[in-house]
């Protein structure tokens, strides 16, 4: 059967339990032997019923097919003669030892005969083998242990043991979207299609000639039970989450890769009869629809057919499933996407060996040398920020064949160099016997932390795991083991041994719970381990038998294998992990290369190699050569590569010793913020270093700086006292941060006054419907829209169009928001508004609260009623549930699951929602008031909330217990120290900051232990409370709104002010200004210099710097305490005197 095939029978069985067809369920699983079902069996064990015992086992395994197989059915049928004899029921002890038991006489005959001894005692407990044996019950259990061992020894049942995992329901995704497919190629579809039938194509016939949405009425799309998720069959489902493996488990991960690993091509989405283009680019481009009707709104509806799979209107199953063509601004990977721009060229100075870019600032490049240097380089300033020989730190502790060695040759050489997960630690493994571990606190702050002595000889490979959730490091070397060490304190955990030859990669990944490590020998073979001490599960031979690495993509589910033979042939293949065979084999290799091929792999799409002095690309899903590129040249014969996290950047070695860096677009984006800080800090950093007199601070501000100085250019100690109004005893509680980071604090902003509306673009957005203050404002992912709920729970929803001009007439063919250009107030054709429930409250007095989708499909919103789920193309409420009381007050959605929802409630709990099967999976209380902001961390793996109550709580995304809590501090003369208020928190970039804004400040936390690292109160000019505040999509600005009607622009890292725009700059001529002021701040997701404001009166405005200045805030230098720049208005100069004066 087809791996196709045998892939259908599970969906088949996960159907099956769904509709609760128990016999069938196991009948299936018995005659496919695909599943063998561990919690059914053990139930019939534990039930008595040997006969279905038997039979279910016969569907997996005979008799005489192993020794383990043999062994199985013995313990089984003695455990059935035992209990007969129990009974005292002779002639069915009889029959069972003659029609059961003989079987086995043949193999060991003195053992058939004590059995049948057995008949002539009382009691069977007199023989002395027998003399613990319990009631039936116990003996069952202690009999079902032995079982599961011999099961999961046992060859026949290594992959089957783990059902895949599926999402809810998943047959039924496929027929919908079969379905959608259909009637998107329908000639003339109709709006709501009246689908009866699967057995034939659906086609339909409209009254007129539109091209409609993709049907939602369909029978078997809205005839759904809960969530896609049907109530499972118990204790012994196999859909039940996986048990941990037992200590002799061959654990089925082999099988538990995750069908996404098919073959896409027979999956894909497109008629079955289509060819493939034959062009390699076009292959990227995935089939589309027919266009729909050009005036329409062009965002996808395709979430709305998994949102309305079941007959209650609750929990529904949010999954981001893009059906092509169903959204002209849906992205899809081309050759584009690929790194191919040279940007950036780094000399390293000795031949580079191995490389990694940190996991989180992903423009930090780990360089490891032929030389045994290391170095880190900031790719987006070209500076080397800390460079290491190699140097032995305790020579007294390594062993004497690793001090021989290095009498005998000194010369040691980078093998591999790799960050940690969380960018903390950094590994080193060198060519002779060593690894070497280094903490990394950044800007260039290596400290050593661990040197093992782990191999004897060269160590080939490292790599981090966590196994037991426990940070480890993983060796590999020429004496043939594998290791496995605590990154923490540096003991062995596991040695595996098994290898013939030098064992030369190592590749840990998991699966479920299933963890395990892939290592590579020279002699071509590749194993598996288990973490325990039962040896290689899997032994495989490598193609071209000789040098491979492997990689998992980043999403874990397809695996990869590049190496070379000893005649110089290169293999890149995708291997079938089910079935240990390869599954497809890439071509485009040159037929001899003198080096050993590397590659890497991104974005869950694409492969990259170097190979003949070029670096060469693949579709994962084409075999064939996609694109390459030579770096405008100067490339080896094979350079060594590596893709950052995003896929954005590109690190390729030189043959003289360099590393160029290539880039796509979003990478030139992520450069692009660090020239522009060079090029406006650069001379500042310098002069203010030289100087022994710093520029007086501003009256305007108070910043808590590391050391408790104040303002963001740092003044000498004692130069200054705190201004009042400021928490004097704030620096005690962050901690002193390195050096670079206070060079960097530095720059001297010039605050810049706009007042005028030629001073900056502002546009406000046009709005026909009634007004009503804007609660809360968000762009769509895309940047094309953006979205406000107003006070009495309407949405309105603005969209940019295509091919306008702006005010200088250039043309703009990119779809983006912009100040320069009007966007339309939309609305579905039918006319109706995005309302949210407000059934038995007051909208006006509620706490709305506001969550969309990834894809923009559709949106999720509150206004103090139930929580809506509403179509973004159609405005319709496609569900509703949680009705208060409680009332919502705060959306975030799960990052990696996008069916978990974390809901602030106005009772001050946390209520952790799972859409799919409706039910709150945990309740968290940790605040006193209503929940006013909620944020995820992925690279701490951590929910912070806020609260009405003015504390910040961290709650642990794996258990959601409680990790740290703290009550921000109220500055003095604000409100006193138990003072509440609404606090909201937000996340920078890097994932480990987090901006707290309060209406009596702004500060910037150290999320991973809660610390607070900045601060700024407000003080004349911004005298008046914090409204709002966000950072820009690159956080390095802070955009804040004031109740006085005042936006500040503040910088990102130290809160320093570099603008303030007062309301008279963008509230229109004409228009009373009085009590007008930001509510709601929102930042563009991809225009760092782009905000929009909710106004009280219910307009919004979006602002940008002019086209002149091209930035918010101007960037001054100080010399002897002169400010050198000219002011750029008369309010900025007369400050600016102010302060020369101080």
């Amino acid at each position: 059967m087809s791996s196709l095939s045998r892939e259908l029978v599970f969906l088949i069985l996960q159907f099956l339990d769904e509709e609760k067809f128990k016999e069938t369920v196991h009948k299936l699983e018995q005659e496919s032997g695909f599943y063998f079902n561990m919690k059914y069996f053990e139930e019939q064990v534990q039930g008595g019923e040997w006969d279905e015992v038997e039979r279910y086992l016969s569907g997996f395994t005979k008799v005489d097919d192993n020794r383990y197989s043999m062994k199985i059915f013995f313990e089984i049928r003695k455990q059935k003669y035992l209990e007969a004899l129990d009974k005292q029921d002779r002639a069915r002890a009889v029959e069972i030892l003659v029609k059961d038991l003989k079987v086995f006489s043949s193999f060991n005959e003195e053992l058939y005969k004590e059995i049948t001894q057995l008949l002539t005692l009382d009691n069977f407990r007199e023989n002395e083998q027998l003399s613990k044996y319990g009631d039936t019950k116990s003996a069952r259990n202690i009999m079902l242990m032995e079982l599961k061992k011999l099961i999961e020894a046992n060859p026949l049942f290594r992959d089957k043991l783990t059902f895949p995992a599926l999402k809810a329901s998943r047959l039924r995704t496929l027929i919908n979207q079969s379905l959608n497919w259909q009637h998107q190629l329908c000639k003339n579809p109709r709006p709501n299609p009246d689908i009866k039938t699967l057995f034939v194509d659906h086609t339909c016939q409209p009254p007129n000639g539109t091209r409609a949405a993709p049907p939602q009425n369909s029978p078997l799309v809205a005839g759904l039970p809960k969530g896609g998720a049907f109530p499972s069959l118990g204790t012994h489902s196999p859909f039940q989450p996986a048990a941990p493996p037992s200590a002799t488990a061959l654990a089925g991960w082999m099988a538990n890769s995750a069908p996404a690993a098919a073959p896409h091509a027979a999956v894909a989405p497109g008629p079955a009869t289509l060819t493939g283009p034959p062009n390699p680019g076009a292959l990227l481009k995935r089939p589309r629809t027919p266009p729909i009707n050009p005036t329409a709104m062009d965002y996808q509806s395709a979430d709305s057919e998994h949102l309305l799979k079941r007959s209650r209107p609750v929990a529904q199953t949010i999954d981001e499933v893009n059906y092509a063509g169903s959204s002209l601004t849906q992205s899809s990977c081309s050759s584009d996407d690929l790194p191919k721009l040279l940007v950036r060229t780094l000399n390293q100075g000795s031949g580079v060996m191995s490389m990694d870019f940190h996991p989180v600032h992903q423009t930090i490049l780990l360089v490891g040398t032929n030389v045994g240097e290391i170095g880190i380089w900031e790719v987006g300033s070209k500076e080397k920020l800390a460079q290491r020989a190699f140097k032995v730190w305790d020579i007294s502790a390594c062993s004497m064949p690793m001090q021989a060695s290095l009498v005998k040759d000194p010369a040691v050489a980078v093998n591999r160099t790799m960050w940690s997960p969380d960018g903390t630690l950094l590994g080193v493994a060198f060519s002779k016997h060593v690894v070497q571990l280094y903490a990394y606190n950044g800007a260039g702050d290596l400290r050593p932390h661990l040197e093992i002595d782990a191999h004897i000889g060269s160590v080939n490979d490292i790599a981090f795991s966590h196994p037991n959730k426990q940070l480890c490091i993983i060796t590999c070397g020429d004496d043939k083991t594998i290791k496995v060490w605590d990154a923490t304190t540096g003991r062995r955990q596991y040695t595996f041994e098994g290898h013939d030859a030098p064992v030369y990669s190592v590749c840990p990944h998991h699966k479920e719970s299933i963890q395990f490590i892939f290592s590579t020998a020279l002699d071509g073979k590749i194993k598996a381990w288990l973490y325990d001490h039962l040896g290689s599960r899997v032994d495989y031979d490598a193609p071209g038998h000789w040098c491979t690495t492997m990689a998992y993509s980043a999403d874990g589910t397809r695996l990869f294998s590049c190496g070379t033979s000893k005649d110089g042939e290169s293999f890149l293949v995708e291997w079938n992990e089910s079935e240990g065979a390869l599954k497809r084999s890439y071509s485009g290799f040159r037929k001899r290369s003198a080096i050993i091929v590397q590659f890497d792999t991104t974005k869950n799409r694409f492969l990259a190699a170097g190979d003949e002095f070029l670096i060469k690309f693949w579709d994962m899903d084409n075999t064939s050569v996609l694109t390459s590129t030579d770096a405008e040249g100067g490339l080896p014969a094979s350079p060594r590569l590596r893709f950052n996290k995003e896929g954005s950047l590109l690190a390729v070695t030189t043959s003289d010793n360099g590393i160029k860096i290539l880039s796509n677009s979003d990478g030139l984006r992520l450069l692009r913020t660090f020239e522009s800080r060079a090029f406006e800090g650069g001379k500042i950093l310098m002069d203010a270093a030289a100087s022994s007199k710093t520029a007086a601070v501003s009256q305007l501000v108070a910043v808590s700086a590391p050391s408790g100085s104040i303002g963001g250019a740092l003044p000498p100690a004692g130069s200054i006292s705190a201004p009042n109004g400021v928490d004097s005893n704030r620096g005690l509680e962050a901690k002193p941060r390195v050096a670079e980071e206070t060079n960097e604090r530095g720059k001297n902003w010039k605050l810049m006054e706009i007042n005028d509306h030629g001073q900056c673009r502002a546009i406000r957005l046009p709005d026909t419907l009634p007004a009503s203050k804007v609660s809360r404002l968000i762009y769509t992912n895309s940047g094309v829209a953006i979205l406000a709920l107003a006070s009495n729970a309407v949405h309105k929803l603005w969209k940019w169009q295509r091919n306008e001009r702006n005010m200088s007439g250039k043309t703009l063919n990119v779809c983006q928001a912009s100040a320069s250009i009007a966007p339309q107030l939309w609305q579905p054709s039918s006319g109706i508004l995005m309302t949210n429930d407000i059934s038995e409250t007051n909208p006006e007095e509620a706490v709305p609260c506001i969550a969309l989708s990834k894809n923009d499909s559709y949106v999720m919103s509150a206004s103090g009623g139930k929580i809506s789920l509403f179509n973004m193309m159609t405005f319709k409420v496609m569900t509703t549930f949680m009705p208060p009381p409680p009332a919502a007050t705060f959306l975030a959605f799960h990052p990696q699951d996008n069916n978990i929802i974390a809901i602030g409630m106005e009772d001050s709990t946390i209520q952790i929602y799972n859409v799919r099967v409706d039910e709150v999976k945990s309740k968290l209380k940790g605040h006193s008031k209503k929940i006013t902001g909620l944020a995820f961390s992925n690279a701490l793996n951590v929910l912070v909330s806020s609260g009405a109550d003015a504390q910040i709580n961290v709650w642990s995304i794996d258990g959601w217990e409680k990790r740290k809590s703290k009550a921000i501090q109220i500055p003095a003369g604000r409100g006193g120290s138990n003072a509440t208020g609404d606090t909201k928190v937000q996340f920078h970039n890097d994932h480990l900051r987090l901006l707290v804004v309060h209406e009596t400040q702004l500060a910037i936390y150290d999320a991973s232990k809660l610390e607070r690292v900045r601060q700024w109160v407000p003080r004349d000019p911004f005298s008046a409370t914090l409204s709002a505040a966000t950072y820009s999509c690159d956080s390095q600005l802070v955009y804040a709104g004031f109740s006085d009607g005042s936006v500040g622009v503040f910088d990102g890292e130290s809160l320093w002010p570099r603008c303030r725009v007062a309301s008279s700059a963008y509230i229109p001529q004409g228009i009373t200004s009085t009590n007008v002021y930001p509510l709601v701040i929102a930042a563009h997701p991809s225009e760092p210099l782009q905000f929009a404001l909710g106004l009280s009166d219910g307009s919004v405005q979006v602002l940008e710097p002019s086209e002149t200045e091209g930035k918010w805030g101007t960037c001054t230098s100080s010399d002897n305490g002169a400010v050198v720049s000219t002011p750029s208005n008369s309010a900025a100069g007369n400050q600016n005197s102010e302060q020369a004066a101080r």
